[in-house]
């Protein structure tokens, strides 16, 4: 990419290089040094392309690594301090946004070096004070934020994912505890604990186990209300936000505002209440027919447990597949959880990339027992998977639609194709209600 400064400009490509453009020389592009230079490029540092950005040393930088939770809580956290009167910087699996407006597109959760740097010139050129970034995993092992320095850190959990990459749960936990080495904040969800390799001078957060910051009581029915704690100290908290997981992304944005900020009680209480969440993670989708349908981006074993146990007081038809080229081992238990709680499962394509997505059904089936495959109907088409789950839905019924939350493509053979969940299912109930309205015409249906 580049950044414009002046008449020249800053890239991390050698591929865009010129004379008299300046190389930002990362971890990633070192050994492409040479061939900057033989095109007139000035070779510089993450220093010195701070100095060159004019970027506010100042800006307090928060970083949430985890499995799960880490874009509910970065929006939270986001919100909350906008709320305050704060001026505030997001970036991460939705996009960036800066003071409430977006200012770039989804990419990746954490992009590179020079991304972030574009980011922080942003916001400093719009005087914002807090810097709020989703940290992968992928991200830490490959060191892409360079030398920023955190303000604060958040670890929300660590389940099973991205064993593609990291190989080992180990290695993945291992990685995950690496960003927390530094002297700076650090909110540790004590319930996860075992996994964060004595991570030292941590503030912690939880529910299960004794933490500074914890829950007294909760209750669930279409929102959260809970008692929060600072030892002593009682926060009634209500939000529209469902689940127990949704309890521990905001206990943790809760502790993150009010170590930094110190806000004003009242205050925190309101602006935890008035944020309503993000698109794709445990969204309603609006319909005129009433009919209830959940569009949520969880994708690892744990998350799709985390939301279908929000929502098994109700008969829920599910919408599953599970992504290709990615971690196989976690294919088989996503399919499982998803059959203890649904009346009726519907596998279908994800983002298959490069593999055949009945290969990827097969994988999810396999193990399984004749009485979990029972309720299982598998449609490879990920659409028609969608209208199908709407056709058998009754009156009580919900629909849940996991796995790609906003993601507004899929991708199959190196193509992104158009491909919104949310749209698709207003789309299928459309197609249903004409089609049940020609029938009625004909005296068809009853």
């Amino acid at each position: 990419m580049k950044i414009q400064i002046n008449e020249t400009f800053i890239t991390d490509n050698s591929n865009e290089c010129e004379k008299g453009c300046y190389f930002l020389i990362t971890n990633s592009n070192s050994k492409y040094e040479n061939d900057a230079k033989n095109k007139g490029a000035l070779i510089i540092n993450e220093e010195e392309a701070r100095k060159l950005l004019n970027i506010n040393k100042d800006i307090k930088i928060i970083g949430i690594t985890g499995t799960n939770g880490k874009t509910t809580t970065a929006a939270a956290i986001y919100s909350i301090l906008i709320d305050l009167g704060k001026k505030v910087f997001l970036c991460g699996t939705r996009g960036a946004f800066c003071n409430d407006e977006r200012v770039a597109n989804k990419s990746l959760t954490t992009g590179f070096l020079l991304e972030l740097l574009s980011y922080l010139k942003i916001a400093t050129d719009n005087n914002c004070e807090y810097f709020v970034m989703e940290v992968s995993s992928h991200a830490i092992a490959q060191n892409r934020y360079g030398n920023m320095k955190f303000a604060a850190k958040i670890y929300t959990n660590l389940t099973q994912d991205h064993l593609d990459f990291h190989k080992t749960f180990e290695n993945y936990a291992e990685c995950k505890a690496s960003f927390f080495q530094d002297e700076c904040l650090k909110i540790i969800n004590q319930d996860a604990y075992k996994f964060s390799y004595n991570i030292k001078g941590a503030i912690t957060y939880g529910i299960e186990n004794p933490a500074l910051y914890s829950v007294k009581a909760y209750t669930l029915n279409d929102g959260i209300d809970a008692v929060f704690a600072i030892k002593n100290e009682l926060y009634e908290i209500s939000s529209p936000l469902r689940g127990v997981f949704n309890i521990y992304n905001l206990l943790a944005a809760f502790a993150c505002v009010n170590e930094l900020v110190k806000p004003n009680k009242d205050e925190l209480i309101n602006a935890i209440a008035n944020y309503a969440g993000v698109m794709g993670r445990m969204q309603q989708i609006s319909n005129k027919y009433g009919r209830e349908i959940i569009v949520d981006f969880a994708h690892t074993p744990d998350g799709i447990a985390n939301v279908l146990e929000a929502m098994k007081h109700k008969k829920l038809i599910v919408v599953l597949g599970a992504g290709g080229n990615r971690d196989k081992s976690k294919r088989t238990p996503m399919a499982k959880i998803a059959c203890h709680y649904a009346k009726t499962l519907f596998l279908t394509s994800d983002n298959p990339r490069d593999e055949e997505p009945i290969e990827i059904i097969k994988d999810m089936i396999e193990g399984l027992s004749a009485e979990e495959l029972k309720n299982i109907n598998i449609v490879i088409d990920r659409k028609l998977a969608i209208y199908k789950a709407l056709m058998a839905q009754n009156k009580n019924d919900c629909v849940m639609i996991l796995g790609k939350g906003d993601e507004d493509y899929q991708e199959i053979k190196g193509v992104k194709y158009p491909f919104l969940d949310e749209k698709v299912a207003i789309e299928c109930l459309e197609e249903i209600n004409n089609y049940e309205e020609k029938l009625k015409l004909k005296g068809e249906y009853v």
